[in-house]
């Protein structure tokens, strides 16, 4: 019971964190020069931090299974990520990108879970 609070933990703040750092990126797009050919790359980047900060904070009082539990972190992320996104665009498919994306997720996840369990 406690794993899956903490998982769920880790996404909410990835979820919250990925809606802070594009609002300030679409302000930034808004008001200065930048061109709108780094919004994929952007959106990678974001994803990974959120991702990486999410699971390094839910698996924090973690004693074990950082690798797993981070990995269901960015699974599961871009699992939401991708059913609101079916939701709102039915145009919505897998591509080059999509798949990026998973990968970025589920490896990040692991990475934070690493940290989150071995942070004192």
């Amino acid at each position: 019971m406690e794993t899956s609070k903490n998982i769920a933990k880790g996404i909410g703040i990835s979820l919250i964190t990925t809606f802070i750092l594009l609002m300030i990126f679409s302000v930034l797009l808004t008001y200065t020069n930048i061109n709108e050919n780094t919004i994929t790359p952007v959106i990678i980047v974001v994803t990974a931090i959120s991702i990486l900060i999410g699971s390094s904070i839910g698996n924090m009082k973690m004693q074990k299974n950082g690798i797993v539990n981070g990995a269901l972190v960015g699974g599961i992320y871009i699992l939401i990520l991708y059913f609101i996104s079916s939701l709102l665009n039915w145009n919505f498919s897998l591509n080059l990108q999509s798949i990026i994306m998973i990968g970025v997720g589920i490896i990040f996840g692991i990475l934070g879970g690493i940290i989150g369990v071995n942070k004192k």
